[in-house]
């Protein structure tokens, strides 16, 4: 296994992260035998950093991973878990929120301990309660180890927040489609100078750059010199950058874990030659053609004074159109932008059709009439239709008590 240092600590972490947001399930839970015995051989083959939350699986991880641990296996990985501010009420329930979180995980610390998917109003909520005081009581108290926040907001923000508190380490979502997006390579070069260690969240776009591809992209992959996997090839990607530490996979399948960590053996940075770089270029220009809005992300047209989050609303409906799971894309869409997961809207249907967004936009794009497509795809009939459903399904994974 490849181990890089995270600067700030010494601490030497394995280059493949096991994620536990897509632990393999039957009958709508857990299998957790099988989850327990993949996490437990990716650890047995050189895996010492392991990711989870609260609310992954309705709950339900942090307790699977309390049980892999078991055995002697705690000793031998860095835990990181998280602080999800979704969940929080008042500044009282943070405590309470560790407590708990401690107690599933059968552990007396977390090594690596995240505020949970930040962007602007998250950080702005947690701020109001406090939250580096409440984090510097728990590293003084020994609860937590190092503290660090995962982000999906806009890159002044990810800054904002870098230089806001003495974090170890921080989360962001980075792929060789998301150069732009969110944090992007400039957030994980800035995160890099500030020594902070970075690990690297949807390496894979939530499995879509590695699952049905278009016809387009396999052609790509098939006529490169070097024969590798849609995984491989967007994994060592990642992986060539020295500014990243730990890339997390949310594996559910042993192949999955035998071919990662494989992969993570040889993927050193700076590896991939110009000609491995040319194919995935060839491939993220051939997405990019895929793609119905030509929106890098640069969130030059937000903030928006109606509350639509524009550049989500068209990464999510591009995805939608990109990649196979559309039931997926609609319940994400749902979720994150319909209110569900953050309480306030920020979907299309918000757009006032003033103008403003568009005269900022470099890319030029027509944004009001976009949103109106985007309104008409994700946010109707067959959306919601869905609604109720996805709201239950919400509420069991983001609102568990803390009992």
């Amino acid at each position: 296994m490849q181990y890089r240092t995270v600067p700030k600590n010494g601490d030497k972490l394995s280059a493949l992260g096991f994620g536990t947001m897509r632990l393999p399930q039957k009958s709508l839970k857990i299998d957790e035998e099988r989850a327990i015995n993949q996490i437990r051989n990716a650890i047995d083959n050189g895996v010492n950093y392991v990711d989870t939350a609260f609310p992954y699986h309705a709950g339900e991880s942090e307790k699977l991973v309390g049980k892999a641990l078991g055995e002697g296996y705690r000793e031998k990985v860095k835990l990181a878990t998280k602080l999800s501010h979704f969940m929080i009420n008042k500044p009282e329930d943070m405590d309470k929120f560790l407590s708990l979180q401690l107690a599933k995980l059968q552990t007396n610390h977390i090594d690596y301990y995240l505020l949970h998917s930040l962007d602007s109003e998250a950080w702005r909520k947690l701020q109001s309660f406090n939250v580096l005081k409440f984090l510097q009581k728990a590293k003084a108290d020994g609860k937590i180890v190092n503290m660090g926040f995962s982000f999906h907001g806009s890159r002044s923000t990810f800054k904002e927040i870098v230089d806001a508190n003495d974090w170890t380490m921080c989360q962001i979502q980075y792929n060789f489609l998301d150069e732009n997006l969110q944090a992007g390579t400039e957030g994980l070069r800035y995160a890099a100078s500030k020594k902070l260690a970075v690990m690297v969240m949807e390496p894979l776009r939530g499995g879509g750059l590695a699952g049905k591809l278009p016809k387009e992209v396999k052609q790509i992959y098939d006529n490169a010199k070097t024969s590798r996997t849609a995984a491989e090839w967007g994994l060592r990607w990642v992986w060539n950058h020295p500014e990243v530490t730990v890339v997390l996979s949310g594996m559910n399948d042993e192949k999955q874990v035998q071919e990662n960590i494989k992969t993570a053996e040889t993927a050193l940075p700076g590896s991939l030659g110009q000609e491995d770089l040319s194919v995935i270029s060839n491939v993220a220009s051939c997405y990019r053609r895929l793609m119905k809005v030509p929106c890098t992300g640069c969130a030059y047209c937000m903030p928006c004074p109606n509350g639509v989050n524009i550049p989500s609303n068209f990464s999510i409906y591009n995805q939608y159109h990109m990649f196979g799971n559309k039931i997926y894309t609609r319940g994400m869409y749902a979720v994150m932008l319909m209110g569900i997961m953050h309480g306030e809207p920020s979907d299309a249907s918000l757009c006032k059709n003033c103008g403003a967004c568009a005269k900022k936009c470099p890319q030029h794009i027509a944004i009001p009439d976009e949103l109106k497509v985007v309104k008409g795809n994700l946010g109707g009939l067959q959306t919601k239709i869905m609604l109720p459903i996805i709201k239950r399904m919400a509420k069991r994974q983001f609102t568990t008590k803390l009992e």
